[in-house]
C-alpha cells in the first residue's frame, strides 16, 4: 500500500480547525451525571477458564442510562495490595472475546481491565456478549451513523460513557490502585480512550493506538475504507444533512477530547493506513494538552500499526508514569 496522507514533516505540524460546539464540556456533563445516578452495584464473577496462574474474572457494571456492560478483569494471582491498572478498549466491531485472549499486561503485574464494546462483536476475533438495547433513526449498515442526525441519540454517546464509567468503576475495586491507571485501545479503541481520558479525572496515562474518530470531517471526505465510508455513503442519500451529521460529530471527535488531555499520552500512527487517515491522527495528537507526549511513527504500516512492536513501546513508556 502507498502513503495515504501528507508528507511526515507536514503532519507534524498539521493543525486543522476542529468545530467545537459552545455546549460541549456541558454536554459531557449532563450525561455523565445522567449516567451515574443509574449506576448500580458492579458484579465479579471468576470466569470459566483453564487458565491458573493468572485470576480472570466476568465483570458487569453500569454504563449509559444503567445498562450493562461486559469486561474482562485479568489480574496477577496472589499479589500483595492494589496494582496498577490498564483499561483498554477494542477495535471496531470486535468484543471482548473469550477468558484468556489477552495475557500481557497482566503477566506484566498490571490489572487489566478489557470493555465489551456494547452492540458489537460480530466483525472478527471471538466474539462480544454486550447488547445496545437503544434504537436509533434512519441510518447505514454499521455504527457510525446510528442517531448520527442527534447527538443526544448518537451511538458513541452511549460507548464513550460506558468507557467514563469503567473507569470510575474500576477505581472502586480494592486490587486497582486508584491512583495508577492508564487508558489504551487501538483503532476504535484508541478513539474511545481519548474520549475516556478526555472526560475522567485522576488518570495517570493514556495510550491510544492508531486512534479512531478523529477529524471527522477530513476523514469523512478523504478516507478511502470503511468504517468512515459509512458516513459517506449516508450523506450521499441524504443529501441535505451535512450540516446535522456534522454538528452531531463534533461532540464526539477525538481532537475535541485531546485539547482536554493533560495526562502523559503515548500515540501511534502508520503512515500506510487507509482506514484512519495519519493527518486525522495528527490533528487529534497536535492539540493535546500533555507536555508528556509523544507518538510513534510506523511509515510502511497500514492500520495494523505497531501490533507487538509497540506494544513493548507502551510496556517500557508506562511503568515512568505510573510509578
Amino acid at each position: 500500500m502507498p502513503l495515504t496522507d501528507l508528507p511526515l514533516e507536514e503532519l507534524r505540524n498539521y493543525r486543522p480547525k476542529i468545530r467545537e460546539p459552545i455546549d460541549f464540556d456541558a454536554f459531557w456533563h449532563d450525561t455523565l451525571s445522567d449516567a451515574r445516578r443509574a449506576a448500580w452495584e458492579p458484579q465479579l464473577v471468576i470466569a470459566d477458564t483453564p487458565i491458573s496462574e493468572l485470576v480472570i474474572e466476568d465483570l458487569t457494571f453500569a454504563g449509559f442510562a444503567g445498562d450493562p456492560i461486559k469486561a474482562w478483569v485479568i489480574r496477577p494471582s496472589g499479589a500483595d495490595g492494589p496494582l496498577p491498572t490498564v483499561i483498554e478498549f477494542i477495535g471496531y466491531n470486535g468484543g471482548r472475546g473469550v477468558p484468556g485472549e489477552k495475557l500481557a499486561w497482566a503477566s506484566s503485574g498490571y490489572v487489566h481491565i478489557v470493555m465489551d464494546t456494547r452492540g458489537q462483536g460480530s466483525g472478527w476475533a471471538t466474539g462480544g456478549d454486550t447488547a445496545d438495547p437503544h434504537g436509533s433513526d434512519t441510518s447505514f449498515p454499521g455504527f457510525m451513523t446510528k442517531g448520527i442526525l442527534d447527538p443526544s441519540d448518537y451511538y458513541y454517546r452511549r460507548v464513550f460513557t460506558d468507557a467514563v464509567r469503567l473507569v470510575e468503576t474500576a477505581s472502586s475495586f480494592e486490587f486497582v490502585d486508584e491512583t495508577r491507571v492508564a487508558l489504551t485501545g487501538a483503532s476504535q479503541g484508541g478513539g474511545i480512550s481519548l474520549a475516556a481520558a478526555g472526560l475522567s479525572t485522576g488518570l495517570r496515562a493514556v495510550m491510544p493506538d492508531v486512534p479512531f474518530l478523529c477529524h471527522f470531517k477530513r476523514a469523512i471526505e478523504l478516507t478511502p475504507d470503511d468504517p468512515f465510508v459509512e458516513i459517506t455513503r449516508f450523506l450521499s442519500v441524504h443529501r441535505d444533512m451535512e450540516e446535522r451529521v456534522l454538528h452531531t460529530l463534533s461532540y464526539f471527535d477525538g481532537a475535541n477530547f485531546t485539547s482536554r488531555i493533560t495526562i502523559p499520552t503515548l500515540f501511534s500512527v502508520g503512515l500506510m493506513d487507509g482506514i484512519v487517515l495519519p493527518s486525522t491522527v495528527f490533528a487529534a495528537y497536535n492539540r493535546l494538552a500533555s507536555r508528556d507526549r509523544s507518538i510513534e511513527v510506523f511509515p510502511y504500516n497500514g492500520h495494523e500499526g505497531g501490533q507487538m512492536f509497540h506494544w513493548l513501546t507502551q510496556a517500557r513508556w508506562l511503568p515512568s508514569r505510573i510509578a
